[in-house]
This record gives structure tokens, sequence and C-alpha cells, in this order.
């Protein structure tokens, strides 16, 4: 009898359900009544303290379409897992005798950046450990794509198709709050996608003055509305060029609630055009997942499925040129997957007349 584990980490995201089904709908095809597989309730923090249940082939039945994940998760910093918590826990020490308790022969976790880490972590603890790349920021190091990314990508350009109608009626300056506080692939797919004129993440620091210049030039252009897609890590060239320590004060003494209502502040200043700043939120992590991400999901679930029934542990699942693979743990850890900035895509921007507040 093989005994599995699943869990999911930190933020939800579209295809959470679909790749759990997959999973198991391969192993329960594969190897029949020789699997077991127990649920890890709410992510990390249900290895920690054992809370699970005994999962049954309906349980994963219908759950193809269904956003969210019918584990439940939560957030477990990887920089605290090994501080010892207010109820004198060594969260890592925890898992390890829970992992033990149940007789897992492998635990597959599907998680982000911090994820990754953690499951790293447990692999470097002889913990047997298969991990997928969930997350809409697409930020995960040694895959093209994560799931969920798309069906975020999805609902943001839905919401900048919808903004258009507004900013063209009333003659007015959108700005669309994207999600993304480290990287701006989110964005940057989005901004395309909807058609935005000016695009700002994180990767590329922004001059308000080039910004301004921009929508003074539709304005000049006849155009009387202009669309802004923003990352919520967005950043100016002045903070960015400040030591990382000022950096991080300057941002935490800003006094409006995000960047997007700075950057709506300076334009109405600088130009005295309205400026309306629209966040979409959670909104961008909820619902269906589309279909691509089924699919995607799907395809990464059956290969973690051969990974375990191969014993092949250790291992991330990753798209790679259009082709599912495993890549190692390992090499893969704790690194960040930004948008380069001379990219083929941020050059396909710029070409197009797209400004990124250079």
């Amino acid at each position: 009898m093989k005994r599995v584990g699943i869990l999911t980490s930190g933020g939800d995201c579209q295809g959470l359900n679909a790749t759990i089904r997959a999973v198991a709908k391969t192993l329960y095809n594969q190897l029949g009544n020789d699997v077991e597989i127990i649920g890890i309730i709410d992510g990390y923090r249900g290895l920690i303290y054992g809370e699970t249940r005994k999962m049954k082939p309906e349980n994963f039945s219908g759950i193809l379409t269904m956003g969210g994940t019918i584990l439940g998760t939560s957030r477990q910093p990887f920089k605290l897992m090994r501080v010892v918590d207010e109820n004198s826990v060594d969260k890592v020490e925890a898992m390890k005798k829970n992992y033990k308790k149940l007789c897992l022969d492998c635990l597959v976790v599907l998680g982000g950046n911090g994820t990754q880490k953690t499951a790293n972590l447990l692999r470097e603890e002889g913990l047997n450990v298969v991990s997928l790349p969930k997350t809409i920021d697409n930020d995960l190091w040694g895959t093209d794509k994560t799931f969920g990314f798309q069906s975020a990508v999805d609902i943001a350009t839905n919401v900048i198709d919808c903004i258009h109608s507004t900013a063209t009626s009333h003659g007015r300056v959108f700005i669309i709050e994207v999600m993304g506080h480290k990287v701006g692939w989110l964005t940057l797919y989005a901004g395309i996608a909807g058609g935005a004129d000016i695009i700002l993440i994180p990767e590329i620091p922004y001059d308000i003055n080039s910004v301004v210049k921009t929508i003074k030039s539709r304005t000049a252009g006849g155009k009387n509305f202009s669309i802004l897609a923003v990352a919520e890590g967005a950043i100016s060239k002045e903070i960015a060029a400040l030591p990382k320590k000022q950096r991080k004060a300057a941002v935490a003494e800003m006094k409006y609630p995000s960047i997007s209502y700075q950057i709506a502040h300076d334009i109405e200043e600088a130009t005295g055009q309205e400026t309306r700043v629209t966040v979409p939120g959670h909104f961008q992590r909820g619902g269906s997942p589309d279909a691509y991400d089924r699919v995607i999901s799907t395809r990464f679930g059956v290969k973690a499925a051969e990974l375990i029934i191969n014993k092949d542990y250790g291992k991330m699942v990753a798209l790679v040129n259009n082709k599912v693979v495993a890549v190692p743990l390992k090499d893969i850890a704790g690194k960040l997957k930004s948008v380069p900035k001379d990219s083929e895509i941020v050059e396909t921007a710029r070409k197009m007349g797209i400004s990124f507040g250079e």
C-alpha cells in the first residue's frame, strides 16, 4: 500500500482542485486499491499539527472546475519555519514526526515560492517530496508557466476591457491595479491583452514625467482617455535608486493606500485630467479555472503521479518548452523568475507603442 499525503499552501488560485484531481485519479487508475491518499488540511499548518483526513475516490469527483482548494490552505512563512512558535512547537520536527506517524511514502505539495522553499527544506530533512507550481504571479523559477496564471490574466484582462468603455465615455485616465508585489508577469500579459496604453511593473522603475508625457501626447493626438495597468509592486525610479532599507521605509511611509493612488494623484495634478483607480484584488485569484489552466493542471498532476509511482522524489513538476518535465527542487527553490527588461514580450509591447514609463 502506497500512502500519499497532499497539501496546498499559500494563497489560493484557480487550478488547485484540478491539479489535486489529476494526481489522485492517476494514482487510483494506475495503482488501484494499492494507494491511499491522505488530505492534509490547511497546508503546512495541517502537517505541523496533524490535521488530516483520509480521502476517498469520490472526494476527487466534480472538482475540475471548482476554484479554491478542497483541502484548505494557509500561509506559513518560510523564514519562520525554523522558529519555535508560541506553543513551543518546533515546526520542522513536527512535520517530520507527523509524516512518519502517517506512514507516508511521499508528500505532494502545491504552492508558490515560499511553499517550494519549505518543500525543499523537507527534502533536505529526508522526506520524499514531489511539488507542483502554483501561483497567479508566474514567478516560479524552472517552469515557463504556473497553473493559475492564465486564469488570473483572463480576469485582469476582462477588468481592463470593461474599464475601456467607461474611460472613453467620460474622457478619464483609469489605473487598473493588478496583483504582483515583486514581479510583473500578470500585469504585463493583462496589459497587453487589454490594450493598456501604459504598463508599470516592478522590474522597470517608472519616471512619472514619462508617464505624464505619454498621457499628454495621447490627448494632443485626439485621445481623451488613457488606460494604465499598474502592478502592486510598481516603483518609481527615485525610490528604486534608494538603498534597500530606505526603499522599504519610503514605501511603508507612503500616504496613499497603494502606489496606484499615488500615481493617480500625480497624473491628475500634472494634467488636470480626472484619474480613477480600480483594484480588482482577490477577484484575480477566484472562480473557475479557464480551459488552459484545466489542461495544464491535469498535465502537471499526471506527471506528479508518475514521479510518485516511479519513486522519483525531490522534484517539482514544470512546463519547459511546452513539455511537462521534472526539475530538481534544490535547483529552483528560493529563485524568483522576474520579467527580463529586454525580453521578447516587453519588446513586443514597446514596438506597439505601449509605454513602461521609462
